[in-house]
């Protein structure tokens, strides 16, 4: 059966930055029967994600990740349809989603490696489940309550560094939903600072980009900043940390920031700030949500809720087309979307 996939066609560098050329889109082929566990499936929709810009260095600096191979069909999370079924637990029109799913048309996978998904839980948006009712969510949700140490009535203040992303947007209603008094987050664009408040519910956001953002912290947040969702590291983060109040916590998600840089992960603190963070007892510990999967049901179950509760506003970036995966993830590199970026590859 002839397909069609994306392979990595070139590396960026551990300094480059990533463009759409360093995919490849072409013609393949899969076999024509399925063996028995197996599952031919259609894909439906692909995740991007900010993490994929280390699995394109051949060492991706992390020993869960494993780097994509020059030449070879790149991979990720993803949502399909059943057409064929030899597993005894899914049947043909089951749709289904693995953390590992091949970017490409069509596909035969072992079916013990997919997990059913339940529409219903969404209102039907499949493509949710890769994202605020996914691993995404996951990691938002998961962060704040393991790391950030939120509690109800303490009157406790949050600030979101990459607020528009994926993560970072479900992170600050998250905060607001687990008893945080004040959110802030921070953005690129006027246009994203009034999302995350006019339809997020944030209390206030800061274009990075305007303006001095430590007044701005300090005058949006006079007592302080008590929870700090990373997910960009570098000078933002530098910025508010210098900020933080007394045994407060940094929820280290990301740094998107220095993935195009040759640096350890989580990369070092500045030697004034990391004094700080030891002077203020402030927590920055490595944060991995696939070490909470122990949690994953109850967490994704909670997510839905609050999705069909309304209470969790979700936004997504959708590209179309498989041939266009390369451009999406360029775009979300260089911070052009708002929410998960997607990409549909079959109607």
């Amino acid at each position: 059966m002839i397909i069609q996939r994306v392979v990595l066609n070139s590396r960026p560098g551990k300094n480059g930055v990533p463009v759409a050329e360093n995919f490849r889109l072409e013609q393949s082929t899969i076999a024509d029967t399925v063996q028995e566990g197996q599952v031919r499936v259609k894909t439906l929709y692909l995740s991007v994600d900010p993490y994929m810009r280390c699995r394109m260095n051949e060492d991706t600096g992390s020993d869960y990740l494993q780097p994509w191979q020059l030449s070879q069909v790149a991979d990720g999370g993803g949502i399909g349809v059943v057409e064929e079924s030899k597993h005894k637990n899914l049947a043909k029109g089951d749709f289904v989603t693995s953390f590992t799913w091949p970017w490409q048309t069509e596909a035969i996978l072992d079916g013990d490696l997919l997990q059913k998904l339940v529409p219903q839980l969404v209102n039907g948006r499949l493509s949710y489940f890769l994202g605020a009712a996914g691993i995404t969510g996951l990691t938002a949700l998961l962060g704040v309550r393991e790391k950030g140490h939120v509690a109800a009535g303490a009157n406790q203040t949050m600030v979101v560094s990459g607020a528009a992303g994926a993560c970072g947007s479900l992170a600050g209603q998250i905060g607001h939903l687990e008893g945080c008094s004040r959110v802030v987050g921070i953005a690129g664009t006027d246009e994203k600072c009034s999302i995350l408040v006019q339809e997020m519910g944030f209390d206030a956001a800061i274009n990075y980009k305007k303006g001095d953002v430590a007044k701005q912290l300090r005058e949006l947040c006079p007592a302080g900043v008590d929870v700090y969702f990373d997910n960009v590291g570098g000078d933002i983060s530098d910025t508010v940390i210098s900020q933080m109040n007394q045994n407060s916590h940094i929820i280290l998600c990301g740094q998107i920031s220095q993935y195009n840089k040759d640096v350890p992960y989580p990369p070092p603190l500045p030697p004034d700030i990391e004094k700080i963070q030891k002077e203020r007892n402030i927590t920055r510990e490595r944060f991995l949500v696939l070490n909470y999967m122990d949690k994953q049901e109850a967490s994704v179950l909670q997510l839905c809720q609050w999705i069909q509760e309304g209470k969790l506003k979700v936004r997504e970036t959708v590209v179309e087309g498989l041939a266009n995966i390369g451009a999406a993830f360029q775009s979300m590199m260089n911070g052009g979307n708002i929410g998960k970026q997607i990409v549909s590859v079959s109607k």
